[in-house]
């Protein structure tokens, strides 16, 4: 482990970049959150097949901001850096909540994001959050099919 992950050696400086670039995000600055992103970034998930460009990750936000009121967000990160291979480079990962409000219902989505950092910017993110869980805080049910 040690020989392929080690401490990160701008863990604060990254850790604010990614932790600004969030509470850019939820505030509503997307001026300042898409100067912490790199020309080349690409946001992916949370399934396998949803990626996003700078562009697309901010017009995303906008249509947010159209449904979403009362933002908040609650994280912690933490970082390290992979000294070789294909995900060479730091990372930060961040772990916490997005709430906000949808037709006055309060909604709280569990979120984890890993995102490659170098010089202050955002090279690419992993989002991963449970669309299911949005769902039942908004009365959806899963039903299972029929075992015959």
């Amino acid at each position: 482990y040690k020989d392929l992950v080690v401490d990160n050696p701008t863990a604060e400086a990254d850790m604010k970049t990614v932790s600004d670039y969030t509470n850019a995000l939820v505030s509503g600055d997307l001026k300042k959150a898409k100067s912490l992103l790199a020309k080349t970034y690409m946001s992916y998930g949370p399934s396998s097949t949803d990626s996003s460009d700078v562009n697309q990750e901010m017009a995303n936000w906008e249509e947010n901001y159209t449904r979403h009121s009362d933002r908040k967000v609650a994280f912690v990160t933490q970082t390290f850096k992979v000294v070789s291979g294909p995900q060479k480079g730091s990372w930060v990962s961040l772990w916490g909540t997005y709430t906000f409000t949808v037709n006055a219902k309060i909604l709280t989505l569990p979120i984890q994001i890993t995102s490659s950092v170098s010089n202050g910017k955002m090279l690419k993110s992993f989002v991963y959050f449970d669309n299911l869980a949005i769902y039942q805080q908004l009365g959806y049910t899963l039903t299972p099919p029929d075992n015959e």
